[in-house]
C-alpha cells in the first residue's frame, strides 16, 4: 500500500473515533433516573471504616462491609448496609454507645435509620444492653423505638417485652408490654 492510502485510512479512523466520542452524551440526571428505575444504587463502597470528628474529637465511628448508595431516589434517598453495620457514638465524657445490626438502612432526608436482624445496643458506661430484631433510630432527636419484642439487660435485671422507646444512651426508657422480674429500690 502506498503512504497516501495508509494516511487516508488513519484519517478516516481518527474522524470516526472523534465522531463516536462526541456523539456519546450521558446526562447525569438521565443516568440517575435510569438507575432509580432499575432499583440500582448509584454507588457502592466496601470495607468502610469511617470516623467523624467534631472539633478534633472523634464522636462517631462506623464500620460496615458494604454500603449501597440510593441517593438517586427522589422521595426517600437512602444508604443501605446489606451486610451489617457497627456504629459507636462517643460523647464528650468518653462514654460510648455501640449500635449493631445485620442490616441497616439510613434515610438521608429524615435522618431516621432502620436496623434489623440481631440488633444489639450497648451503653458501655451504664452496662446496659438491648437486643431486638428491629429498631428505628431518629438521629435528630437521639431516640430509639421499636414495636418488636426485645430483651433489655441491666446489672441486676433482665426485662422482656414488646415495644420499647429510649433515649440514645438507653438511660430513659419507656417499655410497653413488660415481662420479667425487676428490682425496685425503696
Amino acid at each position: 500500500m502506498t503512504k497516501s492510502v495508509i494516511k487516508n485510512i488513519r484519517n478516516i479512523a481518527v474522524v470516526l473515533t472523534m465522531a463516536m466520542f462526541f456523539s456519546c452524551k450521558n446526562d447525569a440526571k438521565e443516568v440517575r433516573d435510569f438507575l432509580a428505575d432499575k432499583n440500582l444504587p448509584i454507588g457502592e463502597s466496601y470495607n468502610i471504616d469511617h470516623k467523624h470528628t467534631d472539633s478534633g474529637r472523634i464522636d462517631v465511628k462506623m464500620k460496615a462491609p458494604v454500603m449501597l448508595d440510593f441517593d438517586n431516589r427522589k422521595a426517600h434517598p437512602y444508604s443501605e448496609f446489606p451486610e451489617g453495620i457497627i456504629i459507636t457514638t462517643i460523647d464528650k465524657n468518653k462514654d460510648s454507645v455501640t449500635i449493631e445490626g445485620d442490616y441497616a438502612r439510613n434515610y438521608r432526608l429524615t435522618q431516621v435509620s432502620e436496623l434489623r436482624n440481631n440488633v444489639v445496643i450497648i451503653n458501655h458506661k451504664e452496662k446496659t444492653k438491648l437486643t431486638t430484631e428491629e429498631i428505628y433510630w431518629d438521629q435528630k432527636t437521639h431516640y430509639f423505638f421499636t414495636e418488636k419484642s426485645f430483651v433489655f439487660y441491666t446489672l441486676t435485671d433482665t426485662v422482656y417485652g414488646t415495644g420499647f422507646e429510649s433515649t440514645e444512651d438507653l438511660k430513659q426508657r419507656w417499655i410497653k408490654n413488660l415481662r420479667g422480674v425487676i428490682e425496685v429500690k425503696d
